[in-house]
């Protein structure tokens, strides 16, 4: 998948469907872009999925902008694009037609041949805001349009890890374009933080002069990007003759404090809250299939569901000690405050909530509310677990409601499957379906420490694994595992006890049965006796709380 803010494509795009219905803002807008750029020989095509895998491209080859459709409303007739207010019932759509001018105006230069591709991946990194920068300064009114698509343009993935390279990547796309003009100081304040956290306040120097040079180099100056972009990987500890291609994120290690800023700004900028905006993006991200089947609960899941939910109940009063609560009535201790308040309440003729005793008596000690996460593995080889643990998503989901507790059910696979989010009681049980791969593992993990916070140990926190231990990434697997496991919490690991089936050449990258350290591994012969054992593991880690 290309990266979104990838805007500049030599060579021929691939063909869309559904330009036709389009076709009236493909019309309209090539009409209109000579007033954007300067330019009569640009066209504009406005189709859902044009673009390549970007919201908008820029072909310099064929002197065509491409709009993603799907990124300006979900039907055409919601405006006529030739009308000129057209613009502010889809200032994204429009945002991202003038960040598609701004290259077609200003980014007139190619990379030259045999340049390695991480200068050329900093350098067009660079010349987003330089391009961005040269518009506004053209044409003021277009910032207004700009800003809308600042957090289009920007992906979750620039912030991936805590390491310079993204810490530099995300400086490149949202702290230059604060000198550009385009976005202020303050809305990237807490990026800047983060950013300078990672890479310290002189590197950070370093690369700000780096992009405002950028910003005042020709547009024909291909030369000049090529060597800002070699001094930006040389500020980075980057030997771009040594290490060709774009670094990518170490599958191993948790998203940081970049993340945490790049997602704060992400919501503001979209007039959410935080986990709003993180809310979101996980349904967009890791919401189930829609091939996948329903089915109403049986009477044997709500029995089973009320069982657990007392059992866990129980393991949280199960020893009571003394303590203190409050009374409306004698005896015990008057507590003066709460005393007058419970006057003033009956005074105005109200029924008094104060409790102005305080008494001594056998009270149930505190326990740590549990987090639990229960990863599947949805590799072919363990299809024969599938209906039985989509059944125990319900369950401990439906029990968790009633005991005070959170958990989450996370199928891995080819993609990362959400089938039951924490706070989430669904109606009905989804069967979840294998696949033939399970190269999500780690992110899997991850994203059950992003919905229950298992690094940090304000709760009591526990993750199950259901999986034959046939992974594609086994190292980064293990590093996270790892991590938790020194964070405090608790990994259960269910290894079915079915071999390999008969036959299958052995793959030399993945292992079959790994066994991963730092687990409590249990193997298991029954699929609902897995169910069973990571219940049992929950109470008894409540009893013992």
């Amino acid at each position: 998948m290309s990266h979104p803010h990838t805007h500049l494509h030599t060579g021929t795009p691939p063909a869309t469907a559904g330009g036709a219905d389009w076709r009236a803002w493909s019309t309209a807008w090539t009409q209109h872009v000579p007033l954007l750029t300067g330019r009569t020989d640009l066209t504009v095509l406005v189709a859902p999925g044009a673009a390549g895998d970007a919201p908008e491209c820029f072909y310099p080859d064929l002197n065509r902008i491409e709009v993603d459709a799907t990124y300006i409303a979900e039907r055409p007739d919601i405006t006529d694009p030739a009308k000129a207010r057209h613009k502010r019932l889809v200032p994204t759509g429009y945002g991202l037609l003038v960040h598609g001018a701004a290259h077609a105006a200003h980014s007139r230069w190619t990379t030259p041949p045999g340049t390695p591709p991480i200068l050329a991946h900093v350098a067009h990194m660079l010349e987003e805001s330089r391009a961005e920068g040269r518009q506004r300064a053209r044409r003021r009114a277009d910032r207004r349009w700009l800003r809308h698509v600042v957090t289009t343009l920007v992906a979750p993935d620039d912030a991936a890890v805590d390491d310079p390279w993204h810490a530099g990547q995300l400086a490149a796309l949202l702290l230059a374009r604060v000198d550009a003009r385009i976005v202020t100081s303050k809305d990237v304040r807490t990026v800047r933080a983060a950013v300078t956290g990672v890479l310290g306040r002189t590197r950070l120097r370093q690369l700000r002069d780096i992009w405002r040079e950028a910003h005042i180099c020709d547009d024909t100056d291909a030369d000049t990007m090529i060597a800002l972009a070699r001094r930006w990987c040389q500020v980075l500890g980057i030997d771009p003759d040594q290490q060709y291609d774009t670094p990518v994120p170490d599958a191993s290690q948790f998203p940081g404090r970049l993340a945490a800023a790049l997602l704060d700004y992400l919501a503001v900028a979209a007039g959410v809250t935080p986990a709003e905006y993180a809310a979101s993006m996980l349904a967009r991200r890791h919401s189930p299939p829609s091939q996948w089947d329903r089915r109403d609960p049986t009477e044997q899941e709500h029995r089973a569901a009320r069982d657990l939910a007392n059992r866990l109940r129980q393991a949280r009063t199960s020893h009571p000690e003394p303590g203190r609560r409050p009374s409306a009535i004698p005896p015990g201790r008057l507590r003066t405050r709460h005393a007058i308040t419970a006057d003033a309440q009956t005074a105005a003729g109200q029924l008094p909530t104060a409790a102005p005793w305080q008494q001594r008596a056998q009270l149930p000690p505190e326990k740590p509310r549990l987090h639990l996460a229960i990863l599947v593995d949805l590799s072919g080889s363990m299809g024969r677990y599938t209906e039985a643990m989509s059944s125990a998503a319900w369950i401990f989901a439906h029990a968790a409601r009633r005991a005070d507790a959170m958990t989450t059910t996370i199928g891995f696979g080819d993609r990362t499957t959400v089938l039951v989010p924490p706070r989430t009681f669904p109606k009905q049980v989804l069967h979840m379906r294998t696949d033939f791969a399970t190269a999500t593992f780690p992110e899997a993990v991850k994203v059950a420490d992003h919905l229950l916070d298992l690094r940090h140990g304000r709760t009591l926190r526990m993750l199950a694994v259901v999986s034959d231990g046939y992974l594609d990434d086994i190292p980064a697997g293990q590093r996270l595992v790892t991590t938790l496991h020194r964070a405090g919490c608790a990994v259960l690991w269910l290894h079915p006890a079915d071999p390999p089936t008969a036959g299958e050449p052995p793959d030399p990258d993945q292992t079959w049965g790994n066994t991963f350290t730092h687990t409590t591994t249990l193997t298991v012969t029954d699929p609902v006796e897995a169910i069973a054992v990571i219940a049992d593991a929950a109470v008894a880690a409540l009893a013992q709380a």
